[in-house]
């Protein structure tokens, strides 16, 4: 059989005209991928499989070829062709990376920041990042930027937001070039907890005045953290959560999700998929705009209804993620709580926060 009964050629020998077939592709100056899988003893077929491709596949067209392997010290050095390429892609399996959504998890090893330079610096991207910093957070601003110039998205336009009921008490901190820093006064509220729920509004009101005509992507960060190493552009995309350090490796019965039915943040017993952090969202600047929008709803209903969510906006945040699912995943490496010792999984603490003590720094605990 040459041709299916959906008209589809089987290709067999003599069923083609090679000369044919690259006079019509070779111009189109075509770049082929091929990925492979090599895990654990199975590197040891990398090398004969590169070596007779070299010889045969798509000889004379440009090709990329990506090896997956938790091994990548055991790929072996193949001489490739003019316009031959290899990339080799750490594949881990201590650690979940992809959600049974098919979101990506991202950790240490997962990814490859020329590749996705690549594909995001040609875009000429604007991010922005939202942080606040009310009555005594005013000190964390300098930590945030100063460590943010060295690992935050660099490389890339970055917008600085900072909400802030002292606007005088924000120091002044060489940003590199194409980073800029606006600063938002806002009203003080005498709770926290009022704070952590006001943010959601504050945000969204921001997006519709002028964040949707200055930034691409959104991202909404606490104050009260330090960056440690590299942040990328790994971390783009349409919308984006960040899994919890404290609840990334418990069963979902035992989240602290907000459980009262009476709520709008209610999660029932059977559901959820992760417990997602409040202190990072992010994602393209439409997307940030629909979750606010929605989170604020829903908390003004609660408000009415004399109901204040578990852990206010991260408890409706959560409920926001559990019906839209993020299309990418940050792993505790992009938040991590210092208190806690680093286990063997986090290679690198990129963002953590800042020992304090909270009742002294909350002024209204």
């Amino acid at each position: 059989m040459t041709v299916t009964p959906w008209l589809a050629t089987v290709v067999w020998d003599g069923t083609f005209d090679s000369s044919i077939i690259d006079s019509l592709y070779q111009p189109q100056n075509l770049t082929i991928g091929t990925t492979v899988f090599a895990i654990g003893k199975y590197t040891r077929f990398i090398k004969g499989f590169l070596e007779t491709a070299e010889k045969h596949f798509l000889v004379g067209y440009k090709v990329n070829y990506y090896i997956f392997t938790d091994k990548p010290d055991e790929v072996p050095s193949v001489a490739l062709g003019m316009q031959r390429n290899l990339s080799v892609i750490t594949v881990r399996l201590d650690v979940m990376t992809v959600t049974p959504w098919l979101a990506p998890v991202i950790w240490d090893g997962t990814f490859d920041s020329s590749i996705i330079d690549s594909l995001y610096q040609p875009q000429n991207l604007t991010i922005g990042t939202t942080v606040f910093a009310i009555g005594k957070y005013t000190r964390f601003i300098k930590g945030f930027l100063e460590t943010a110039e060295k690992h935050f998205l660099v490389g890339y336009k970055v917008n600085y937001y900072i909400f802030t009921d002292k606007p005088d008490e924000v120091p002044s901190v060489a940003l590199g070039m194409q980073r800029n820093l606006s600063v938002i006064t806002v009203s003080k509220f005498f709770r926290w907890q009022e704070i952590s729920m006001r943010r959601m509004e504050r945000i969204l009101n921001t997006i519709e005045e002028r964040l949707l005509k200055e930034v691409d992507y959104l991202y909404c960060l606490d104050v009260d953290m330090l960056f440690h190493n590299h942040w990328g552009a790994e971390v783009l995309s349409t919308l984006v959560a960040a899994v919890h350090p404290g609840y990334y490796k418990n069963p979902r019965e035992v989240f602290p999700y907000e459980r009262r039915p009476a709520s709008q943040a209610y999660v029932p017993l059977d559901q959820g998929d992760f417990y997602y952090a409040g202190a990072m969202i992010g994602g393209l600047i439409e997307n940030v705009r629909a979750l606010t929008r929605t989170c604020h709803q829903a908390i003004l209903i609660d408000k009415q209804n004399d109901i204040e969510a578990a852990w206010q906006e991260e408890s409706h945040l959560n409920k926001y993620f559990l019906q839209h699912k993020p299309t990418k995943l940050l792993s505790p490496e992009y938040l991590w709580d210092d208190t806690k010792p680093k286990p063997p999984e986090i290679h690198f603490i990129r963002f953590s926060t800042v020992l304090k003590n909270y009742a002294e720094v909350r002024e209204n605990v």
